[in-house]
């Protein structure tokens, strides 16, 4: 198990058994001036006690009894020996405020230097179980993620997980703030209470009304909620995972072949949506003319106007403000995307996945 910040010395020793020493120091010290006085002085337990406790503690009421000069010299190696054990013992406790709370807030403001770099990533609230999953499948399919929790286990797993963490409350706009909302591509609420996933959506919505949200449903009744709240997605991961069980019970194969096909970072096609933007060469191209700037890319679908085209008809004439839903290598689909802007950029960015591979499973491909 490892050692938690603070609790571990940077010496051939650890800062426990450091701690276990200075503590144990006064006693020994005690019971050494105890029995030095009785045997040099003669006196009682009492008085040497007392003696060896003024000493130590440099309190300095007097002497007891007139000491003999075996005594005075006892005295000042005992007097030295008090004040180093309890310098000794004040500098451990200032290092374990420095390598702990300290240590951790330098730690936390770190992460958040580097947050503030990130542009266009996705943002995680909740690293519990459907949390981790999601953050490690966004981060194969090559996104940059940012992971908001307030429970401290959740932060260590997170972190040790190679994902970079915002430590608070997902539903203050502080929070948000601080891990990049203003930048970010996409928030995914997935915090284990649909109460809490709702304030989630509602101050992420708030701070980005243009920014994709999708939530995470435990309760049927909790979807209507989500959406009205500012979610453009409701998620039950029950419910789908039942869906999924009950297809890999009656097409296991169909479903084996989908996962091979679009799943995890081996995938061999991907799933992407492209919108087509004013002054974009592909107004008034055809879909059948897509093959030609983007060869092996299939389109699949065309949403306009809120109604989907699936699948689109070859001769349809695409216009200014299509999204087209398109399958292919995902090396062959930056030239349509870039296509599909009015300026060409000379970088394509990191395109955006949709959901369709998971709808697929959920229409049964």
């Amino acid at each position: 198990m490892r050692d938690r910040p603070g609790l571990t010395g940077r010496g051939p020793q650890p800062l426990r058994r450091q701690l276990i020493v200075a503590l144990l120091a006064a006693p020994a010290l005690m019971a050494i001036g105890t029995l030095g006085y009785m045997a040099i002085e003669g006196w009682s337990f009492f008085d040497a006690l007392f003696m060896a406790a003024t000493t130590i503690t440099t309190v300095g009421y007097g002497e007891v009894r007139p000491l003999s000069t075996p005594g005075r010299a006892f005295t000042i190696g005992l007097l030295i020996a008090g004040l180093a054990a309890l310098w000794y013992a004040l500098s451990l406790l200032v290092r374990v405020a420095l390598e702990g709370e300290l240590g951790a807030r330098w730690e936390e403001r770190r992460m958040e230097r580097h947050v503030e770099h990130h542009r266009d990533h996705q943002i995680v609230a909740g690293f519990g179980r459907v949390g981790r999953q999601t953050a490690l499948a966004l981060r194969d399919l090559g996104q940059t993620v940012v992971v908001i929790d307030a429970a401290p286990a959740a932060i260590e797993d997170a972190k040790a997980a190679g994902f970079d963490v915002v430590a608070g409350n997902a539903a203050e706009d502080a929070t948000l703030i601080r891990a990049g909302i203003a930048r970010a591509a996409g928030l995914i609420a997935a915090l284990g209470r649909d109460a809490d996933n709702v304030f989630v959506t509602l101050s992420a919505r708030a701070l980005q009304p243009s920014l994709p949200i999708v939530a995470r449903a435990n309760d049927r009744d909790s979807v209507p909620k989500l959406i009205r709240a500012g979610a453009m997605q409701a998620v039950s991961p029950y419910s789908t995972a039942g869906r999924q069980m009950a297809r890999l019970a009656v097409r296991p194969r169909t479903v084996e072949f989908i996962e091979n096909l679009f799943g995890g970072p081996s995938a061999t096609l991907v799933v992407e949506d492209v919108r087509i933007d004013a002054g974009s060469p592909l107004v008034g191209r055809a879909v059948r003319d897509l093959q030609a700037l983007a060869p092996q890319v299939l389109c699949v679908a065309v949403r306009r106007g809120g109604e989907t085209l699936a699948p689109p008809a070859s001769d349809l004439r695409l216009t200014i403000g299509d999204e087209i839903a398109v399958i292919g290598p995902e090396g062959n689909l930056r030239s349509l995307e870039a296509a599909s802007q009015a300026v060409p950029s000379s970088v394509a960015g990191e395109p955006n996945r949709s959901s369709l591979a998971g709808d697929s499973h959920e229409r049964g491909l």
